[in-house]
């Protein structure tokens, strides 16, 4: 993807809000994506917004774009910076604005009307960006710069800009011969066909299976809230007096982790590894087309693999150095899951069982040995982390580390009536950012948890510039009519990540929108996402925030002490499932089939997991037919492994803030101005350094996960992270 067009293909990822006009209103009225926002902070009208202004928005967009560069291309003056560079940055104001709508609703709102639509548009748009940048023109003037960088007077940042507008040509085709382009243009519409199919596939399958229950009895072990929203979800699909569970994970993990009943743990097991592997939902041909076409691609521009095209523009720069980052982690990891399965067996053993441990038993045993060994209810521990709460929480953390503030905006603009904004201040009162939260399932959501933006950030000049408009989505438990939403500690973490992701966006100061933010390398990009997580069960910020629901009592010391008791129980089974999940990845994009070759999708995984020794009891992460990080889009393919090698950069980062105090403000400065203020404006080993003082070491992320014992008086360690600049 071109940093160019990132935007305008999509984000990192309305009933009310996308309506039909009439006859008469569509001739009188103005398309609201053609005029600048008249809202507060220019936040999108959403409530003006209906189907019917995409397309035509989106193709005034694409010409616009394609006048503004032809300009720039066909400059006669010498090439500069501003007249150049900057000026592809500025390009396509009208299609960025669309489409980043469009791609939040898409993935947050999907339905007929908007398959239709983007079986449209992304095909335009990406039949776009091959367009331009396979511009010889404009890239003979990016070259142009490239070859003098060295002596145009240009400072860091702008330097950092023609580089990675240089390298970004040349990975798109620039270099190749006009037939070789054609045929680049070629397989990228394939692929972009591919992935829409497989995302329409796999929201399909998912709210195509249910499991109904009629029989109360089999619901022993079930939450009480829990069982309400089953019994609400039935309701809503006119089977009141049972209860309807769904592959949602608020509804899906409760069943693995507390049902009492095997044969339901196991249908519910087994409808989640079959998803999205059955007609007419199938993905597995989608992947073995999916798989071909990344595989001619890579070969088209120079790479041995789709694998080495990927983690050439990344931190790793080689898939094996990725590897040999997951397998550092993989020896430990697959020793303790030995250690847990052993635990878990000797438990059913003396409960009088006769059964061997199964994939859909280990949820539900690894929570009552947890139990047993930890006296810890997540039930118990779930009354203290209402959303509301944890919001405090969020916004607390961010005001004592960086001293801004969140206040509600409750009659700005917003796409769900669900969804609630705020603007964000510095110190000084001054506008940072405007913040909005999404956080409850719908059918039209696709599942998972994610940060992007209606608006990027930058600074011109001449003094034009622009604050951004972040947002987090969420699929957490929702409320019921008794309870307000309590989240698991899972859920609670991921919304801490979430909002550290949100951070990136809202607090950056680099001055060019392809630098601002999150537009970083991809295995960088998690590392103030992770980092956040670390304190959302630090004792000092749950005394803030985490108060029962029912008394408003704080949560206690005892409380605190076996959460923290237990922090590293079952880290066998989470680690093994995140490493083969990036493993399998890489091993995808490892892949070189020829055109006639047959891709068994089943057979491949079960090589991949038999070469490296994975435990029969633990499943992938994601199998491949529901993999939408790899498969539904290229960010993160042959790139999950930037979650763990992230990993290694927030545990030895947050090690740092153990040392001085996690609320240390010279330690919190620090990664402010290092991390979170620079965003892509300087290479991200050299800001990590910068911040922490050496080069990541893979033994604070083993500790942190208890895999090997902490040594009295500690600080470090001597295993640096590998393939690192």
């Amino acid at each position: 993807m071109n940093k160019f067009l990132t935007a305008a293909l999509g984000a990192l990822l309305l009933p009310m809000a996308l309506s039909t006009p009439t006859d008469m209103s569509a001739q009188t009225r103005q398309n609201p994506f053609m005029v600048p926002y008249d809202t507060p902070f220019q936040i999108p009208p959403f409530d003006q917004i209906t189907y019917d202004d995409y397309l035509p928005a989106i193709e005034k967009g694409i010409a616009e774009k394609k006048a503004e560069i032809d300009a720039i291309a066909n400059n006669p003056a010498t090439p500069t910076f501003d007249n150049t560079i900057l000026a592809m940055e500025k390009s396509g104001a009208l299609l960025d604005r669309v489409m980043l709508v469009f791609g939040a609703l898409d993935e947050t709102d999907n339905n007929a009307q908007m398959q239709a639509i983007s079986e449209k548009a992304y095909p335009m748009v990406s039949a776009a960006s091959d367009e331009i940048m396979m511009n010889d023109k404009l890239f003979q003037r990016v070259k142009y710069l490239y070859d003098r960088r060295d002596q145009l007077g240009l400072d860091g940042p702008q330097k950092r800009a023609v580089e990675l507008a240089y390298k970004d040509f040349t990975r798109n085709g620039a270099l190749l011969s006009p037939e070789k382009k054609e045929e680049l243009k070629a397989l990228n519409n394939e692929l972009t066909q591919l992935q829409l199919t497989f995302n329409k596939n796999l929201l399909a399958s998912t709210n195509s299976f249910e499991i109904t229950v009629d029989d109360k009895n089999r619901l022993g072990g079930i939450p009480a809230g829990i069982l309400s929203t089953a019994a609400d979800e039935a309701a809503k699909r006119g089977k009141k007096g049972s209860w309807v569970f769904t592959l949602h994970a608020p509804s899906r993990l409760p069943v693995l982790k507390y049902a009492d009943d095997r044969e339901l743990r196991k249908q519910m097991y087994k409808g989640y590894m079959n998803l999205a592997s059955a007609a007419p939902y199938d993905n597995r041909p989608v992947i073995g087309k999916l798989v071909k076409a990344r595989a001619k691609k890579a070969n088209l521009l120079g790479y041995k693999t789709f694998a080495d095209y990927m983690t050439d523009n990344v931190m790793a720069k080689t898939p094996e150095a990725a590897r040999n980052l997951l397998l550092q982690i993989w020896g430990p990891t697959r020793d303790r899951v030995d250690e847990e399965v052993a635990e878990m067996q000797t438990y059913i053993d003396q409960s009088g069982e006769s059964f061997k441990l199964a994939p859909w038993d280990y949820y539900y045993y690894a929570e009552k040995v947890r139990q047993k060994k930890f006296d810890l209810d997540e039930n118990e521990v779930s009354a203290y982390f209402a959303i509301d709460n944890v919001r405090k929480g969020i916004f607390t953390l961010a005001e004592r580390l960086y001293g801004v503030t969140f206040t509600e905006l409750p009659d700005a603009p917003k796409y769900n009536p669900e969804v609630k904004v705020y603007e964000v201040k510095d110190k000084d009162g001054k506008h940072v950012a405007v913040f909005m939260t999404d956080y409850f399932p719908r059918p039209s959501k696709r599942q998972g948890a994610w940060m992007s933006e209606f608006r990027g950030a930058f600074e011109d000049a001449d003094g034009t510039s622009a604050r951004p408009i972040i947002y987090n989505v969420g699929n957490f438990t929702r409320p019921t009519a008794d309870t307000p939403a309590l989240l698991t500690i899972d859920e609670l973490q991921t919304m801490f990540h979430e909002f550290g992701h949100g951070l990136h966006g809202m607090l950056t100061k680099a001055k060019l929108r392809s630098q601002a933010g999150t537009n970083v390398d991809r295995d960088f990009v998690e590392l103030p996402s992770q980092i956040t997580e670390h304190w959302a069960l630090e004792p000092e910020l749950l005394k803030e925030y985490a108060f029962h629901y029912k008394t408003g009592e704080v949560i206690p010391e005892s409380l605190i002490k076996k959460i923290q008791a237990a922090s590293t129980h079952n880290q066998g089974f989470e680690m093994t499932e995140r490493v083969t999940a990036a493993l399998l990845d890489l091993e995808w994009g490892a892949l070189t089939p020829g055109e006639n070759d047959e891709i068994d999708v089943d057979a491949f995984e079960q090589k991949v997991a038999d070469k490296l020794g994975k435990p029969s009891t633990i499943a992938y992460r994601y199998r491949s037919p529901y993999f939408k990080h790899i498969f539904g889009g290229d960010q993160y393919a042959s790139g999950y492994y930037t979650y763990m090698w992230a990993e290694v950069l927030d545990t030895d980062g947050f090690e740092l803030f153990s040392e001085k105090g996690i609320f240390d403000p010279a330690t919190a400065k620090s990664f402010k101005e290092n991390v979170l203020e620079m965003g892509g404006s300087e290479d991200p080993m050299t800001l990590f350094k910068r911040f922490r003082g050496h080069e990541p070491k893979v033994d604070a992320l083993l500790r942190a996960h208890g895999l090997t014992p902490r040594p009295e008086g500690a600080k470090g360690g001597d295993i640096n992270i590998p393939g690192g600049k």
